[in-house]
């Protein structure tokens, strides 16, 4: 008997690389799509979620909820650091899209994680693309929740290279570091894959080309707001092609064979200069002092990805679509 999908809930702030992992994922069999949840980041969070609305309505799939998460992070924390130098004003490469027809639902996005991993216990995996707030506030209000959820798998952390934010910080932990570290080390089961594993998954020039030829129409709409992405990745770290972050985390909560893993516990740096640093334990060493890193829960962190596979299934899925 095949196995019956696993259900996901994707948080996120979409984001160019967020169309494209949602796209992906609403083409993935071996995933179904049981709501969004959306966060800030990219853009601010009222705009992800009209972003994510958006979306859901180009795929022609208006029945899959989509609730409204934080507008601040866990430490109520106003100042937002929003990248839409990177995405376009709009978050999606300045197209100036409709409103979108639909409506978030009256659940806040932590309401509905807690909601969504009671009803299907051990079954559901979150895949958080953004900052965790509200992750976070989901296992802040509801101490089975950490029982209740399969897996979170978090775009997010740096290890042991330079973050995207600053030299110590990535950006998704630095939106919220405060959250990123309860996340971190509540106990549940986590993945973390950071930039330095998304950072080998790049869709090249060429590859855009070949998505522009295609008739899949996630590929075609993809092409249309890939622009302002493709220019910031050029200025910024020229390169001829653009990191695939989201695509990838949401691949390896698809198929966790497409990266390998190293466990240990992860604790991150909420204040200072070095704000928002993943810093990783791997437990090699026994100290002899009780340190901050003591007795926390382990996750996994990705060190690996099998990079060319990962751009193989998104271009396939979204050429196909």
């Amino acid at each position: 008997m095949p196995e019956e999908p696993k259900k996901i809930i994707i948080d996120t702030d979409p984001g160019i690389d967020d169309a494209m992992a949602i796209f992906v994922a609403l083409e993935s069999p071996e995933v179904e799509v049981i709501g969004l949840t959306t966060i800030y980041g990219n853009v601010y969070t009222t705009l992800a979620t009209r972003n994510a609305l958006h979306l859901l309505e180009i795929a022609g799939r208006t029945d899959i909820p989509v609730a409204e998460g934080s507008h601040v992070t866990i430490t109520k924390g106003t100042k937002l650091r929003i990248a839409d130098f990177v995405h376009g004003t709009d978050g999606l490469g300045n197209q100036n899209f409709p409103p979108p027809k639909g409506k978030p639902i009256e659940q806040s996005a932590a309401d509905f994680l807690i909601e969504q991993a009671s009803c299907y216990p051990g079954k559901v995996t979150v895949v958080a693309l953004g900052p965790l707030t509200n992750i976070a506030l989901a296992i802040q209000s509801d101490p089975e929740f950490i029982k209740n959820i399969g897996q979170i798998v978090i775009l997010g952390g740096a290890f042991a290279v330079n973050g995207n934010v600053n030299p110590a910080a990535e950006a998704n932990i630095f939106g919220d570091p405060d959250a990123a570290d309860v996340v971190f080390a509540s106990g549940a089961d986590v993945l973390a894959v950071g930039i330095n594993v998304t950072h080998q998954v790049v869709l090249t020039d060429a590859d855009r080309e070949k998505l522009a030829m295609s008739n899949g129409r996630f590929a075609q709409y993809l092409c249309k707001i890939l622009d302002v992405y493709y220019s910031y990745h050029h200025d910024a770290y020229s390169t001829k092609g653009v990191y695939l972050h989201d695509p990838t985390a949401l691949l390896a909560a698809v198929n966790p064979s497409l990266v390998t893993y190293t466990e240990g516990v992860v604790r991150v740096q909420t204040i200072g200069i070095t704000r928002g640093l993943t810093l990783f334990y791997n437990k090699q060493k026994r100290f002899g002092e009780v340190t901050e890193w003591s007795d926390k829960p382990s996750i996994k962190v990705a060190v690996t990805v099998d990079a060319p596979a990962v751009v193989n299934l998104v271009m396939e899925r979204l050429m196909n679509s």
